[in-house]
């Protein structure tokens, strides 16, 4: 089964990995070093992003 392609640009990834405080890991030992729950309030925090981007257009 193959992979999919990132939703999230690095540049976010990196940004918000620094907000939550692991991207020292990240850099020491990539994506793959991260733990389970910093990749899921990884992806929480990018939902919030998205929908105070979404509700801010209105």
């Amino acid at each position: 089964m193959s992979r999919r392609r990132g939703v999230m640009s690095d540049r976010l990834k990196e940004e918000i990995a620094k907000e939550l405080g692991f991207y020292d890991t990240v850099e020491k030992e990539g994506w793959g070093g991260i733990k389970a729950k910093d990749a899921g309030n990884m992806v929480k925090r990018a939902i919030e992003l998205a929908e105070q981007n979404l509700h801010s257009r209105k």
